[in-house]
């Protein structure tokens, strides 16, 4: 079956908002950490751009939240903010406060957690690096 992974791009500080990430979720990354260097013609990068994060992937239960670094120059380019928004579906409202307050930290709130007039818990958030999350808890899920 198809799955769907969110993947965040940052400008520069991947390493650090996924490290934020592990100590919010858990686990470990799979397969480490690959940098921009590692990656064939990249000689002539700088050296502070060789370091930033080429790819980056945390388990998170069934899913991978993914992500890299984007360097000036080389693709599109970078647009912070809400350009990405990622929704997670708890199985319990002790789990959606823990996972909301620390996701949050440091963020802006945009809607507390709270009871919702279609009956579930749900709060939204950006957080420190500038990515924008969901939270919704459905008593329906909860046993």
């Amino acid at each position: 079956m198809t799955k769907l992974n969110p993947y965040l791009n940052f400008a520069g500080t991947c390493e650090e908002a996924f490290l934020f990430y592990q100590s919010v979720f858990g686990g470990e990354f799979t397969g480490g950490i690959f940098r921009m260097g590692d990656a064939p013609g990249t000689e002539n990068l700088s050296t502070e751009d060789k370091n930033k994060v080429m790819h980056i992937a945390l388990p998170i239960g069934n899913d991978l939240l993914m992500g890299s670094d984007s360097i000036p120059g080389m693709g599109p380019g970078l647009v912070m903010g809400n350009n990405n928004l990622i929704s997670i579906f708890p199985d319990s409202r002790e789990e959606a406060d823990r996972l909301f307050n620390g996701l949050a930290a440091g963020g802006m709130i945009i809607q507390p957690l709270q009871d919702q007039f279609w009956g579930d818990y749900y709060g939204n958030f950006i957080d420190k690096f500038g990515v924008a999350w969901m939270i919704n808890f459905s008593r329906q899920v909860e046993p």
